[in-house]
């Protein structure tokens, strides 16, 4: 514990699932957070008690993501409410899961705007005070049909692939300045989102992991604190897959 003292993370689509979890983890570990949600203030606020109940500082941030004026102004008022910004945890997200060719434009463009133009507009409002601090952390979290596919998710697997593809391209602009751009690519693991599946779809789902069994959000969140601390520090362009081995490559 302790070793993102007086550090300052901001998660975006932080206020449910992997990233209240994440927020949390963070917090225990010493970072101030900041909890960006588009629309659910209930479960922001609660993040934040949660937050505030490890005896760090946390803040709630409304903003869109997909919207420039939007990210830039997270940032900013995360640097002003708290301090500065350290770690960047790129978790938003939504997905639209329909086969190709039923697929809309508009459901295409939305998913690809909030799960990949979302992670750069926010990272682009981020970059200027890391390079400015000389350290940061930027976190995206992908999935591992990044690397698979999957039948009906045609625009969730191409933002996610194009994910780690930006990742590495960060990391590389940024990397003699001790700032780190990495990925974590889940598998599947137990959130609302994967509430919704079909009992069927859910059991093909965990044949295909070799433990047996589901994640918990806090899986995720365990390696996202890892990655944030110094003891990733010549850790960059990478993925961490936490999938329980359903992915190897």
């Amino acid at each position: 514990m302790g070793h993102l003292s007086d550090k300052v993370a901001l998660v975006t689509g932080g206020s449910r699932g992997i990233g209240r979890a994440i927020a949390i983890r963070l917090a225990t570990e010493g970072a101030d957070v900041a909890v960006n949600y588009r629309t659910d203030e209930v479960s922001a606020r609660a993040a934040v008690e949660a937050i505030e109940a490890t005896g760090r500082r946390g803040f709630a941030v409304q903003g869109d993501v997909s919207v420039a004026e939007d990210a830039q102004r997270m940032v900013t008022e995360t640097i002003a409410s708290l301090g500065a910004i350290h770690i960047l945890v790129n978790n938003a997200g939504v997905s639209a899961d329909m086969l190709t060719m039923r697929l809309s434009e508009a459901d295409w463009d939305r998913v690809l705007d909030t799960d990949l133009k979302g992670a750069f507009l926010t990272t682009k409002a981020a970059m200027r005070p890391m390079l400015r601090q000389h350290w940061g952390r930027i976190i995206n979290i992908s999935s591992v049909v990044g690397y698979t596919g999957n039948a009906g998710q045609a625009s969730y697997a191409s933002a996610k692939a194009g994910l780690m593809g930006f990742t590495k391209s960060v990391a590389r602009e940024v990397a003699t300045r001790s700032i780190t751009a990495n990925v974590v690519a889940p598998g599947l693991i137990d959130t609302d989102m994967t509430e919704r599946l079909s009992e069927e779809i859910r059991n093909w789902m965990l044949a295909q992991v070799p433990m047996g069994k589901s994640g918990t959000p806090e899986d995720v969140a365990a390696a996202v604190a890892f990655l944030a601390s110094d003891d990733a520090a010549y850790m960059t362009g990478q993925t961490i897959k936490v999938d329980g081995g359903m992915v190897m490559v």
